[in-house]
């Protein structure tokens, strides 16, 4: 019985990815690529932006959602080995907690197209936005998304193969598929499992229309949201993402670019498909994607960091996990856009930073909110060493003003910090690497680049 429902599961799952590319075939004219702007919340281009907040103040809030933002990874992987997605009580589960996402895409939906801002993440699959009729909605500053004012838009039915991947779906009169996605934080979307035309503005000048994409168009959407971002668009590694939804035009791949949010320059971090998002040239390296439960993060082993000659090794969660501290977990680590700061083992960062602590010399403080564990008094003399992290096949140098920031006046601290059960690689260590995820070959590569010119 075991053997048969394997066997019908990996049939489902060709099926699946048959169906995705017949369905969204052709998306663009052949195997193209195309580049769009991303933006981070904080900046003033952001509709989030908030001037009234300090820079510390910003900062402090972002380490914040990183905590909020990891305690749910935790959730949804704990989640994932006790049972399966689709015999969950709240259906589909989004991966990520709704105030979390750093960064935002613009993107239109419809015939003729609704401009609407969204949260761009890597820690999420379905794409969705507020729509009407609304019969219960957060405050929105933007128009809501009309289906009945678009010659595009066409609802899924029950026996769609991308209504399977919802999880536990519901089936109203019209057989039409229902989804429903909820949040650490209570918040929810319920509506419609639809399919319609996304543009997205290209960098380059002119938009890029891709009929035939996937995404909730939500009814009932309450919680934490910000009035100023419309949904979620999933850039995940699960069925419903963009990316795999995209798979058959874009070769699953895509890139991103992040500029410093300080860096002076008035130019976006950047997000490229297909082949726009190939990551080559002599710095370039690579590491492979570990397939790993739930599909739509991002796994890396992370082997360990470097501080000049001395390597210091990842021994990961053996003591937790009652594993052999030689045996160290096949995709060990998640890489995340979605989190600014970098979680490791307790073991790994203890090493990292008494190992640390020998080189620098400078005047060691506390944090008085005690979320960094190595941070010293901002002097004028004071030099921070250059790490290395290791990754399988790919050594990756991490720029001392990534690796230590002044989080508050006067303090500078360690952007690692210690983690019990997760590891996440953040976006404050992605910062100037082109960095590309090639889902069909299954690696992530990294090229050193100045994203201000990217």
């Amino acid at each position: 019985m075991a053997g048969n429902f394997t066997v019908l599961s990996l049939f489902s799952k060709l099926s699946l990815l048959f169906f995705i590319n017949l369905f969204l075939s052709p998306l663009i004219e052949g195997k193209h690529g195309f580049s769009t702007h991303l933006i981070h919340r904080d900046t003033p281009k952001s509709p989030l932006y908030n001037p009234s907040n300090s820079y510390f103040e910003t900062l402090n809030k972002a380490f914040h959602r990183s905590f909020s933002r990891a305690e749910y990874f935790k959730k949804r992987i704990s989640q994932s080995h006790s049972k399966s997605l689709s015999d969950s009580f709240d259906g589909i589960q989004s991966h990520i907690t709704s105030i979390t996402g750093e960064y935002l895409i613009k993107v239109s939906i419809g015939t003729p197209p609704v401009d609407i801002l969204a949260i761009a993440d890597t820690g999420s699959d379905l794409t969705w936005t507020q729509c009407n009729p609304c019969r219960q909605c957060y405050e929105q500053s933007a128009p809501l998304f009309d289906p009945s004012k678009t010659s595009s838009y066409r609802k899924l039915s029950c026996e769609s193969l991308l209504c399977t991947e919802v999880g536990t779906q519901t089936c109203d009169s019209e057989n039409n598929c229902g989804y429903r996605v909820s949040y650490g934080d209570h918040s929810y979307s319920i509506g419609d499992l639809s399919a319609e035309t996304f543009t997205f503005e290209s960098s380059s000048g002119g938009s890029v229309s891709i009929p035939k994409v996937v995404f909730g168009c939500g009814h009932e959407n309450e919680g934490t949201f910000n009035e100023s971002a419309s949904g979620i668009v999933g850039l995940g590694g699960g069925s419903l993402s963009l990316i795999k939804q995209l798979s058959g035009s874009i070769g699953g791949r895509f890139s991103y670019c992040l500029v410093p949010k300080d860096s002076g320059s008035d130019t976006s971090s950047k997000i490229n498909f297909g082949t726009n998002a190939v990551v080559s040239g002599p710095t370039a390296v690579s590491t492979p994607l570990i397939k790993k439960n739930p599909d739509t993060f991002y796994y890396l082993n992370l082997e360990g960091f470097s501080i000049g000659n001395t390597r210091i090794s990842n021994k990961g969660f053996s003591k937790l996990h009652n594993i052999s501290s030689t045996a160290v977990e096949e995709g060990n680590i998640i890489i995340d856009s979605g989190t600014t700061l970098t979680y490791v083992p307790q073991e790994l960062y203890q090493d990292l930073e008494s190992q640390l602590s020998k080189i620098i010399r400078g005047t060691r403080v506390s944090d008085p909110l005690s979320i960094f564990g190595l941070c010293y008094k901002s002097e004028r003399n004071i030099e921070f060493p250059k790490l290395v992290a290791h990754f399988t096949n790919a050594d990756i140098v991490l720029a001392p003003t990534s690796t230590f920031l002044e989080v508050s006046e006067g303090m500078i601290c360690l952007t690692i910090v210690p983690s019990d059960e997760l590891a996440i690689f953040g976006n404050l260590l992605q910062i100037n690497y082109l960095i590309g995820y090639d889902l069909v070959n299954g690696k992530v590569s990294f090229l050193p680049a100045d994203c201000t010119k990217n």
